[in-house]
């Protein structure tokens, strides 16, 4: 069952979003997500992703749009126009967030930041996303989520050893960077109930990228210690945390504790590894990692993946390694409520993903994305315009 709509925590809030892509629309569909009415602003001919292929859901739609623009409303407005500058700055007047993913300088040469928005209403929370930031010698370069991987050090530590730099196989950086906006832009909007005056909240997708190197990022910054590629995406300081061949694919294991491998070693009836020297404690195991691995390939090559996760799964942390096919065919999706159907013009009904938080242990309602400028009229009649 999900959430009553009146019941979301952001019901009532305005969310004005100058937005392409990914980053932003992923924000502000989490801010819809729950309860926020987001007033998608596109241009005449529409967020670019409307025509990523797969084009399946005909005219000006996509599943790549789709995947990011659930539950918001879409509004035409050309700010080169007066007119359409005109009806903005009324939305303006009457909304709560303004959200906008251009690079660096644009948002302050269109009017865009608190410093031009405040003006009409103090209260008002200006929400940017950029490849760089807004204030910088890079502000105003193009960027794009695998760039980010590549200069943040994300690359260098993805793939095997002795092989090219990998990227992580999708957009997180993207992604990373829209839940950050949509946490700093509730916050802040929370201190502007309080306080009656708003302000700009940032985020780029190269300071997101580069926080994500967290506890290596630690280690170098104070003991110039720099990790490295691991063999089967192995942990780099625990151990035996990592992949290992089964008779048929693969599984993921991770003893993160010595409980755990004492677990592991006698589910898999190897109990002599636990008092084998080179393995009896952590820094042993770590040290002896290529030759542990040789002998737990071949304990997990005597059975099929879906053995040993039967077998190890209420007891040791283990997990299949699934293709995509796999992983959203997996029927614990259906126990859980991960993926959904909603209602779409062109195909009737299509499959989504549920977002994945939940409150008070409720799924948040989804609607489709909108058609190109849907909402135009509706959102212009509101504030007594005209249909244009």
């Amino acid at each position: 069952m999900d959430v009553a709509h009146g019941d979301l925590p952001l019901a009532g809030v305005k969310v004005v979003s100058f937005e392409q892509f990914g980053a932003a629309p992923y924000a502000t569909m989490f801010l819809a997500d729950f309860g926020a009415e987001v007033l998608k602003v596109e241009m005449p001919e529409g967020d670019f992703a409307r025509r990523t292929a797969p084009l399946t859901l005909g005219e000006g739609d996509s599943l790549y749009f789709q995947s990011m623009n659930l539950n918001k409303k879409s509004v035409v407005i050309d700010l080169g126009d007066a007119g359409d500058r005109a009806f903005f700055e009324e939305l303006v007047a009457v909304s709560d967030v303004v959200v906008n993913n251009l690079r660096g300088t644009a948002p302050a040469k269109l009017g865009l930041d608190y410093a031009a928005l405040g003006r009409t209403r103090p209260s008002i929370v200006c929400g940017h996303i950029s490849a760089f930031g807004r204030d910088n010698s890079r502000a105003d370069r193009p960027g794009y989520d695998f760039l980010m991987q590549a200069e943040a050090g994300l690359m260098s530590l993805t793939g095997e050893p002795g092989g090219p730099p990998g990227r992580i196989g999708v957009s997180m950086i993207d992604y990373m960077t829209g839940m950050m906006l949509a946490f700093g832009v509730v916050s802040a909007l929370h201190g502007a109930r309080r306080t009656g005056r708003g302000t700009d909240v940032d985020a780029c997708l190269f300071d997101s990228a580069l926080h994500q190197l967290g506890y290596q990022g630690a280690w170098y910054l104070n003991e110039a210690i720099v990790t490295g590629r691991t063999p089967r995406s192995a942990h780099p300081s625990n151990t035996p945390v990592q992949l290992f061949r089964t008779a048929d694919g693969w599984v993921y294991v991770a003893c993160m504790t010595e409980k755990f491998w004492r677990l592991l070693v006698e589910a898999i009836g190897r109990p002599e590894l636990s008092r084998d020297p080179r393995f009896a404690t952590q820094e042993t195991r770590l040290a002896n990692r290529d030759a542990l691995t040789v002998e737990l390939d071949g304990a997990f090559g005597s059975a099929s993946t879906a053995d040993w996760v039967a077998r190890l799964g209420a007891s040791v942390p283990i997990a299949p390694v699934y293709d995509l096919a796999e992983a959203l065919e997996n029927p614990f999706l259906a126990e859980i409520g991960m993926i959904r159907e909603v209602a779409h013009p062109f195909r009737g009904s299509m499959r989504v993903l549920s977002n994945p938080l939940r409150i008070g242990g409720a799924r948040v309602p989804q609607v489709a994305a909108p058609a190109l400028g849907e909402h135009t009229a509706q959102v212009r009649a509101r504030l007594g315009r005209p249909p244009k």
